[in-house]
């Protein structure tokens, strides 16, 4: 099953300094037929102003990934950790028994980014935040796994079954990969593309279970975003 989420349905609330999309129910956006997809909770698209951002707020238990898609994003914690993340390159954070935190856009330039929850599997463990940079080059035509629930091949670590994906496809291309059909994909392309033949635009959501495999054919040249979950 392949379930098209126009980009033009997603919740959207704009604050001047913050443009945001919702993929799922989150904050004054609500709609029961869409409170998550699995054990994936929020998926944002965020647009931050330069010069703003997220004051100090706090989590628990829950698993927080954030992709930067232009721009950067710097982050402060109350853990300590302070790092700045850059287009292309990914930031988590496990929130575990809690933490508080600031994300800022300090450049001159809007940043872009997809903010993902997912819900842990270790309520209550010790917060946790890293952050990796992954070159784009890197992933050209094929998938690159991003985090992970077991950190494997040295990625990013989250407390959740669940892996983050990232690839570009060119234009005419296609690229493939294997599916679980009991797991729940979501995928964002930022470029129109097909799924198995089902047609998506850019920023859409791709809402998929029931699949063993997928392929993806670019219509336009395309950044790829997929998380795979229970």
């Amino acid at each position: 099953m392949i379930d098209i989420r126009p980009f033009a349905s997603l919740g959207h609330a704009n604050h001047g300094w913050l443009d945001a999309r919702h993929h799922f129910s989150f904050a004054s956006y609500y709609d029961p037929a869409r409170m998550g997809w699995g054990s994936i909770r929020v998926w944002n698209d965020d647009k931050i102003a330069g010069k703003s951002g997220f004051p100090p707020h706090p989590h628990r238990d829950m698993e927080i990934i954030t992709y930067v898609r232009k721009g950067a994003i710097t982050h402060k914690d109350s853990m300590g950790n302070q790092g700045r993340t850059a287009a292309g390159d990914v930031q988590v954070m496990s929130a575990g028994t809690g933490v508080t935190h600031a994300e800022y856009n300090l450049e001159d330039e809007d940043t872009t980014l997809f903010q993902i929850w997912i819900q842990t599997d270790r309520p209550s463990a010790p917060p946790a935040w890293g952050a990796m940079p992954f070159p784009k080059d890197a992933r050209r035509g094929s998938f690159q796994l991003l985090a992970s629930g077991d950190g494997s091949d040295g990625t990013l670590t989250i407390n959740a079954d669940a892996r983050i994906l990232g690839a570009t496809i060119a234009k005419g291309s296609a690229i493939s990969l294997e599916a679980n059909a009991e797991r729940h994909l979501y995928l964002v392309p930022s470029g129109k593309v097909r799924v198995n033949g089902v047609e998506a635009n850019a920023r859409d959501g791709v809402a998929i279970t029931g699949e063993e495999r997928l392929t993806i054919e670019a219509d336009e040249d395309a950044e790829l975003v997929l998380v795979d979950a229970r």
